[in-house]
């Protein structure tokens, strides 16, 4: 992904990228097999408190920075470090982070909107970087985002941890084996019920700003905005509802739906959908969200259909299943359900050659976690210089996919997209995908 009018293909850029990652990439002080990453943590919230956590699993590792806006969270993170065996100062500005040369790599586990700054001023920075989904909240962030890793040669995993599971590798074996047949159709899906009332302060909160909050800084390049304790989310609820804010997110599509739509981008080869249509309304919670709570996605690639289906205030699996969320691949011989469960072979015809074969986490734990081994690949990507399994491109390409259906929604119109270009054919659309940050900050690579 170049500038607009020179970008090569998806086969081109694929392959242009897995031949630059066989090579050694790092230009500067590489790490031998028994030194320690120096590494930072940019917000310490649910993610970020999480990633901290799997972190210190993992040896080679060395956190020795910790950063976040709301006093609390700084300190539960000290305190945990502590424990885990680091003494740590926290910080209250990442650009700290970013500016000591001594810190090799960082975490950003911030609000959806900081993820493309942050990463890509970390890789100018000279750092290796693992930053969460979504890669980003507007279609060129993630564009630039790819670009700032490919020019300043930095590796950067995304934080779609399920590619390092063992039941999304199998789900991948599976459909690579050809057994499924033609695949026409996939289906993702997410089922759950909801509180009517949705997201709302809790009866304790007078709705102030907290005083060991920075709020400015919290909205950075985010629109100027008057503290909102729903929008920041951190006391609504255990996890927070940033998310369902249109500045700092794209709801349940940016969230549940990467991890969802990402197995199958991981199955076949990175592929974008060329066409894609959405419909979703706010049915039936009465809360402030500006995402809707039931949404129907339809994604044409070229030789299937795909849908997206997000439900909250219903919990039945559709099909049958007895999963509430996963991605269900059809073919013409069999189907397969993958999720963080277990990876389910279905044959059309039971009684043929083809057998129904299960892994779940009764019958293979081992194939069951997901962060620690994606952490681990990262850490060994680190110093070998070689492509992770959540290369920033692969999630760019998922995420990206599911901002287009955010926007086939809210502008009520089928998306065409343009992949040697990287937008859209609809022009009504096309300013949409770029962000307008809020000075100073600006996107530059």
């Amino acid at each position: 992904m170049k500038e607009k009018n020179s970008t090569p293909t998806r086969r081109d850029v694929t392959a242009a990228a897995t031949a630059l990652f066989t090579t050694n990439l790092f230009t500067g002080n590489v790490k031998g097999a028994n030194d320690k990453i120096a590494i930072g943590f940019i917000g310490l919230g649910a993610m970020g408190s999480g990633n901290l956590g799997h972190a210190m699993k993992v040896p080679g590792l060395q956190p020795v920075a910790l950063c976040d806006v709301y006093e609390p969270h700084l300190e539960r993170a000290v305190a945990a470090a502590k424990k885990g065996g680091y003494t740590i100062e926290g910080k209250r500005d990442f650009r700290q982070v970013l500016a000591d040369k001594s810190i090799d790599a960082v975490c950003i586990s911030t609000p959806d909107h900081w993820h493309a700054y942050m990463m890509i001023e970390a890789c100018k920075a000279g750092k290796d970087v693992y930053v969460e989904k979504p890669a980003s909240v507007y279609v060129e962030e993630g564009q630039k985002m790819v670009q700032a890793a490919r020019k300043y040669k930095r590796i950067v995993q995304a934080g779609t941890m399920q590619r390092s599971g063992g039941f999304f590798l199998k789900a991948k074996e599976i459909v690579k084996s050809g057994v499924l047949g033609e695949v026409t159709f996939v289906h993702a899906f997410q089922a759950g019920m909801t509180d009517k009332k949705g997201y709302v302060p809790k009866p304790d909160d007078n709705g102030k700003q907290p005083t060991d909050l920075n709020w400015d800084m919290w909205l950075g390049p985010a629109p100027k905005a008057e503290f909102d304790p729903v929008k920041w989310g951190v006391k609504v609820t255990g996890f927070p509802t940033f998310r369902y804010f249109w500045d700092y997110a794209g709801g349940a599509m940016t969230d549940w739906g990467v991890h969802l739509i990402d197995p199958l981008h991981q199955c076949f080869d990175e592929i974008m959908p060329t066409s894609i249509v959405a419909l979703g309304e706010k049915f039936y919670v009465t809360d402030t969200r500006d995402t809707p709570d039931t949404m129907l996605a339809t994604f044409q690639y070229p030789k299937f259909l795909s849908s997206y289906e997000s439900r909250t205030a219903n919990p039945l699996p559709p099909f049958g299943l007895n999963q509430n969320a996963g991605t269900l691949i059809h073919g013409s011989q069999a189907s397969l359900l993958v999720n963080r469960s277990g990876c389910w072979l279905i044959p059309n015809n039971p009684k043929g050659d083809l057998k129904a074969e299960t892994w779940d986490r009764q019958s293979h734990p081992d194939m069951a976690p997901t962060n620690l081994p994606h952490w681990q690949n990262w850490v060994a990507c680190i110093k070998s210089r070689e492509a992770p399994r959540s290369e920033i491109e692969t999630c760019v390409r998922s995420s990206t996919t599911c901002i287009l259906a955010n926007l086939s929604m809210r502008f009520k119109t089928r998306l065409d997209w343009d992949e040697k270009n990287w937008t859209v054919k609809q022009k009504e659309v096309v300013p949409h995908l770029k962000p307008k940050y809020r000075a100073p900050w600006k996107l530059e690579v």
